[in-house]
């Protein structure tokens, strides 16, 4: 084997801790089936050895003692959780790694709080192991320009900081070039925009850095409420719940997409449209999407220059600043900027996910607001999913 690929636990999104601290306190005994799903029309099937070497490797990490004490410095994260992490080890019987169907597929299945800590890792590391591959020879000197000119570009739009001004945050772990290079821009976006770049959402980088760990919730959090105790058309509002139910109001941005934002704006009532602190995009028309947030807001009789807005579908720097001056003193907004910051340096990315496609055993999706993000096993699943939350089909 190479070169390493993850040598720390901490280098990973902090939304997987913030989960999986849910996780244990209110769901300790639930299991869960993820499964690899790569949209790029890309044969991913050579990296299958090195794969399997670096996936034994994940598995002999453990959290260092500083990397312990960084965790309880985090107000949210509570004492019993970091514990608990202070022995936390990666189990690789979890996790299958093979071929089907003439493609690289990857399984993940066992307890959720073991499952949920491979997503990242995962992605992080087939990524850079296709970079090394067939991207051996790419010029980090061609990434470093784009990077300064994606600077440049900001720097000229001159945007505001502050409460409704322009916030940046790397979002970049999953699909980067390498760990070296996401390290250099998060490094340059620090010293070179500081007053607009706020955070990372990579907990390792953060350490490092010093700056701010930003992140809450992913899809899999609503999606396994579709296989826990509840009725299926109060899955949605039970995560929901769940979620302010461990953190009273700490980490607020809640997830609109998993089923589509019109069946989310049906269960997020007054309580939770004042409980939580703001909303995030992850597919379909941002304006759109952020004009029926604020629309939402304002029918509640709650003031949307008092919640932010998070987007972070896919963004560029061009997108993000039209859609900060579109919304600019309507609300407050942040941009969450991944693949083009962590893997821009003239070669694609690979466009892949790790999701959950079970839990206890049964079916559950993700229908997002975007054609060609459905993310399930079971059609049938889907089509009453539809049904119950009266999704167009």
């Amino acid at each position: 084997m190479r070169e390493q690929i993850i040598t720390s636990l901490l280098d990973t999104d902090l939304y997987k801790f913030t989960m999986q601290q849910a996780m244990l306190h209110q769901y300790p005994n639930t299991d869960v089936v993820a499964k690899f799903k790569c949209r790029s029309p890309i044969d991913l099937k050579a990296l299958l050895p090195e794969l399997r070497e670096q996936v034994m490797a994940l598995a002999g990490l453990t959290f260092k003692q500083d990397e312990i004490r960084f965790l309880k410095q985090l107000p949210y994260l509570k004492s019993d959780f970091v514990d608990f992490l202070a022995t936390f080890k990666l189990q690789a019987h979890y996790i299958n790694v093979g071929i089907e169907d003439d493609q690289l597929a990857v399984t993940v299945a066992g307890p959720w709080v073991q499952v949920t800590h491979f997503e990242i890792y995962l992605l992080a590391i087939i990524s850079e192991l296709y970079s090394r591959k067939y991207y051996s020879t790419v010029s980090i000197d061609e990434g470093r320009q784009r990077l300064y000119q994606k600077i440049k570009q900001i720097k000229q739009a001159q945007p505001e900081a502050g409460r409704f001004g322009f916030k940046l945050v790397d979002f970049g772990t999953r699909r980067r070039f390498s760990r070296n290079w996401h390290y250099e821009v998060v490094d340059v976006l620090k010293h070179e925009l500081p007053d607009l770049f706020v955070g990372t959402s990579n907990v390792y980088l953060a350490r490092e850095m010093d700056i701010v760990p930003i992140g809450t919730m992913a899809h899999e959090w609503i999606q396994a409420h579709q296989g826990l105790d509840v009725r299926l058309v109060d899955s949605q509002k039970a995560a929901l719940e769940a979620w302010v139910k461990e953190y009273r109001g700490e980490l607020g941005i809640a997830l609109t997409d998993t089923i589509s934002m019109q069946a989310f704006l049906r269960d997020f009532d007054r309580y939770l449209a004042k409980v939580f602190d703001g909303l995030r995009h992850d597919s379909g028309d941002p304006i759109l999407w952020g004009e029926q947030a604020l629309a939402h807001y304002k029918a509640l009789d709650i003031d949307p220059k008092s919640k932010q807005l998070v987007f972070s579908d896919g963004l560029n720097i061009t997108q993000a600043l039209n859609i900060y001056k579109h919304f600019k003193g309507r609300t407050q907004t942040s941009f969450g900027v991944g693949t083009h910051l962590s893997h821009d340096l003239g070669v694609p990315a690979i466009n892949m996910v790790l999701k959950l496609v079970e839990c206890n055993g049964q079916p559950v999706a993700k229908l997002s607001d975007s054609p060609g993000k459905v993310m399930c096993h079971d059609e049938a699943f889907v089509t009453y999913l539809k049904q119950v939350f009266a999704v167009a089909a």
